[in-house]
């Protein structure tokens, strides 16, 4: 019989998958001897059996009794007790941090029997009822299903009809006068009464926690975190401490180091009289940790020795909730912190330096999409620009983008190709749609433990917070600045979320100080540079040290080419011939492919030639002693012909009205042409004539740039220079394919070392994008000195899906019903398109056991699919060269990660 409940006693952080992180993390601290209110966590495998069935599992009632009598007997108190209630809260708390994302509920027990118990317990009558207020109006809204702007709308009207301006201001006598409110609220929305029983609350909020896991903000966060959909949440019912019980009491949340920057030192928020939800929602502003000395020392001490001890107990930043209740401290929550880009190497390196881990521990603690950020660019502060204000610097980045007042109208301005930044007073967990859209997040409440800057950081997201400087008027969609600037939606604004500063209009922007080390325009070990590009050369260069396999780059150009050597390439995995014929040469393919005669065909080659020869040559000259992979031509066959839709059109018109074609082509050329596209047109152009299969039928077109490939490989290494040529032969399917052009190769590598005396090797392989090509690896690999994995195509075909017309069509329902975790065109299918490689490395080797693999599609560069390139033995990735360093670090991350795990 499986088990479903755990105290805390229990449990460890190494249970994350069956107790959720913050179930897990309450039970290490517990551990440890921190002061932690007792409780009992519900596990991931209830919630996922209540979410298969639709209902809890039939020993969980039980188990929960057992272990609430228990908690009731340790603290001398039941649950809901009329004289001296136990109150307790619901927490959600899944494997991964989703913040806000999922559902909690607070003093759970609360009822019209307690209320005046827990007033004379507390001595403070207003306590009470500000409890019951946030139970009616987080139950209603949570579990009930209630809107949470009724409750809001009543508050406000409260406090108007008071005078006051925030919360604090109202009396016991308002707040039971909104309770009465709140219940009249939930009963006209729902039908029902706000149940009074303390066991009927508790057993619908664990419910109502189950299924947030499956809510629309928590799919919607999972989807943007690739967070897999089958983990499930853990529930964690936990004794109550109540931060709002007066001016002695308080609650904040802390970090071990700066999460923006990563500098060392005290970092946090704390909010007196107040539950953490209001830390958390910005809606007032919070005092600096720091401040928290002023008002009370001992708690301060003890916080900051407690936030030492965890620290270096999880050996990295630290995230931690706490309340003081009349002058105790209390830990409420801990889990490594979420931390911006910058932040990551920065702890990373410092760690490192404090002897705490080593540098390939340091690899694990950052990633290739927090590189990715680091190299976007920065604002250009040296321009002309008008700051209208200021706030908190919350996640760094540049952000630029029309103003808008709601998350939807973000969302749906941004689905238009639209920037947008999202401005609120402060963010809820309901904004998420609309901050996923935006390229920031601007707020006028709120500090940097708030919900925006959390969740901000967490996605990578600029964010500037608690700008008090600004009125922001969501009705009326516009803000005004202290200074009298008024800012109306679709006005564009820039956030700098590194200064915290607001401009009007759009700022000019510059490369990332990132960006300029890659391109070697800053010298890493130089005294005055920047701390933060040191560390990411630290890291990058700790990654190329221990990275089994090599990072080459997909590059057409001599430009591209000498980007990815600087950006840290080690080759061209991918150079797309194709490319180099469009503009005025796309003539010439057209005139080849539709050649009537061996004389016209022979021209169009003769044409070609020196032109393909020079392409290479510079490439060859840029790429210098490591390998060029160049595959031959590969476009659908309709990128390189006329329209046959606007061929038949101008055709029809000539005829009818007997004039001059508008093309300037007599009547009988157009009708020739008309008709020679028109045998050639297909219905699918991308399962058609294309790759190995126009080489074989459109003859010379393949041995043109085999010959072109050749003779500028010669003419370099006659220049002295060393040229590592790799010549790939596209969607083969069949080894009889291969076999034919690969002769046709040798030949023509044969005649120009004959001819020019010079010596020239050249590997011949193939592209593996067909499922046929990739289960008849080993035959292939008879006649293939190398495979390329194009996973781009793969995938298409692979799946079925014509990707032009399938991402717009349905994917966005497909990752919503969870079908996909993530977009099989962004990230590799490791099942599907996984296991087809798996299948080819593996008999591609059995056959030729030195065969080169790698792979080209555009999955070179996702951090994913690197380490699953790694665990399937290529040699090397290729990718677009800004993904380069990407590549490079999850390369070594990879190969770490491959230590450890044979290690253990």
């Amino acid at each position: 019989m499986p088990k479903f409940v755990y105290d805390f006693s229990e449990g460890s952080r190494e249970m994350k998958d069956l107790l959720g992180g913050k179930g897990a993390n309450l039970a290490e601290m517990t551990n440890l001897g921190l002061p932690v209110p007792p409780g009992f966590i519900i596990t991931t495998e209830a919630c996922n059996a209540y979410l298969g069935s639709g209902s809890e599992p039939p020993e969980l009632a039980a188990e929960v009794d057992k272990h609430l009598a228990a908690l009731e007997a340790k603290i001398g108190r039941r649950l809901g007790q009329p004289d001296n209630p136990l109150l307790v809260s619901v927490r959600s708390g899944a494997k991964f941090s989703m913040p806000g994302m999922m559902d909690t509920v607070l003093n759970i027990g609360l009822s019209d029997d307690s209320v005046d118990g827990l007033a004379k317990q507390a001595g403070n009558e207003r306590f009470a009822w500000d409890s019951y207020r946030r139970l009616v109006q987080m139950f209603g809204k949570t579990v009930l299903g209630v809107d949470g702007e009724r409750f809001e709308h009543a508050i406000d009207a409260a406090k108007r009809a008071k005078g006051a301006t925030n919360d604090l201001e109202l009396d016991e006598d308002d707040l039971r006068a909104l309770v009465a409110e709140f219940r009249q609220i939930v009963r006209a929305a729902t039908g029902r009464d706000f149940p009074m029983d303390p066991r009927e609350q508790l057993e619908l909020a664990i419910r109502a926690v189950f299924d947030s896991w499956n809510g629309d903000r928590a799919r919607l966060y999972r989807r943007q975190e690739r967070i897999p959909s089958d983990l499930g949440t853990a529930v964690s019912i936990v004794t109550m401490v109540f931060g709002n019980i007066g001016m002695d009491s308080g609650t904040g949340v802390a970090f071990t180091r700066d999460p923006g920057t990563g500098a060392p030192g005290i970092y946090g928020d704390y909010l007196e009289n107040a539950q953490g939800e209001d830390v958390v929602a910005g809606i007032r502003n919070t005092r600096p940790l720091q401040e928290l000395a002023e008002i009370d020392k001992p708690a301060y001490d003890e916080l900051l020795a407690i936030m030492g001890t965890l620290e270096a107990h999880y050996q990295d930043l630290c995230d931690i909730e706490f309340t003081v209740e009349r002058r105790k401290l209390w830990m409420l929550q801990t889990r490594v912190g979420k931390r911006t880009a910058a932040a990551a190497f920065t702890i990373a390196t410092h760690l490192v330096d404090e002897g705490v881990i080593d540098m390939d521990e340091a690899l694990t603690r950052v990633s290739g999409a927090q590189l990715a950020q680091l190299m976007f660019p920065t604002f250009d502060i040296s321009a002309d620009a008008e700051r209208i204000a200021s706030g908190m610097s919350a996640s760094p980045g540049a952000a630029v983008g029309k103003a808008v007042f709601d998350a939807d109208r973000a969302e749906e301005l941004a689905g238009t190709g639209e920037r947008v930044i999202l401005v609120r007073r402060e963010t809820n967990p309901d904004d998420l749609n609309g901050m996923i859209a935006a390229q920031g997040v601007l707020t006028s409440r709120g500090g940097k433990t708030s919900h925006a800057a959390v969740v901000a950081r967490g996605m990578g997201k600029t964010c500037v917070c608690g700008a008090e400087e600004l009125d922001v008027d969501p009705t009326g969609r516009r803000f005004t600045a202290r200074g009298g600037t008024v800012v109306h939606e679709d006005d564009v604004i820039s956030i700098d979320g590194s200064s915290g500063a607001i401009y009007l209009g759009e700022m000019p922007v510059k490369a990332s100080p990132v960006v300029l080390y890659f391109e070697g325009s800053i010298d890493p070990e130089a005294a005055d540079v920047d701390p933060l590009v040191a560390a990411v050369h630290r890291v990058m260069r700790h990654a190329d040290s221990v990275a089994r396999m090599a990072v080459r780059s997909n590059a057409d150009t001599a430009q591209d080419a000498a980007r990815s050597r600087r950006f840290g390439a080690v080759g061209i995995g991918l150079c797309r011939t194709e490319h180099m014929f469009l503009g005025d040469r796309r003539q010439l393919v057209e005139d080849l492919i539709l050649a009537s005669s061996d004389d016209d065909k022979t021209a169009a080659l003769a044409a070609l030639l020196p032109l393909q020869r020079d392409d290479f040559g510079e490439i060859f000259e840029a790429m210098d002693g490591l390998p060029v992979t160049v595959r031959l031509l590969d476009p659908p066959l309709h990128e390189f012909l006329p329209s046959l839709e606007q061929l038949s059109v101008e055709l029809a018109l000539a005829e009818f009205s007997g004039r001059q074609p508008t093309s300037g082509r007599s009547l009988e050329q157009l009708r020739h042409l008309h008709d020679a596209v028109r045998r050639m047109h297909e219905a699918n152009p991308m399962l058609g004539l294309r790759g190995v299969r126009l080489g074989l039928v459109i003859r010379g077109l393949f041995g043109m740039q085999i010959r072109a490939i050749a003779e500028a490989a010669t003419a370099r290494r006659q220049a002295g220079g060393d040229p590592r040529v790799e010549i790939m032969i596209p969607l083969v399917g069949a080894v009889q394919e291969l076999e034919v052009i690969r002769e046709e190769a040798e030949v023509i590598l044969a005649e120009v070392r004959e001819s020019s005396g010079v010596e020239l090797n050249a590997l011949i392989g193939t592209m593996i994008e067909l499922p046929r090509a990739a289960l008849t690896a080993g035959q292939i690999a008879e006649a293939a000195e190398f495979f390329s994995f194009g996973t781009n195509d793969l995938t298409q075909t692979t799946w079925g899906f014509s990707r032009d017309d399938v991402e717009a069509a349905f994917f966005g329902r497909y990752l919503d019903l969870g079908i996909f975790g993530t977009s099989p065109f962004e990230s590799l299918d490791r099942d599907g398109v996984g296991r087809l490689i798996s299948i080819a490395c593996k008999e591609g080797r059995q056959t030729r056991p030195n065969l080169k693999l790698g792979i080209c599609g555009e999955h070179g560069g996702d951090p994913d699919s690197v380490h699953f390139c790694d665990e399937v033995g290529l040699d090397y990735v290729s990718c677009s060269p800004f993904r380069v360093p990407v590549a490079r670090l999850e390369a070594g991350r990879a190969s770490v990660q491959a230590a450890g795990s044979d290690s253990r």
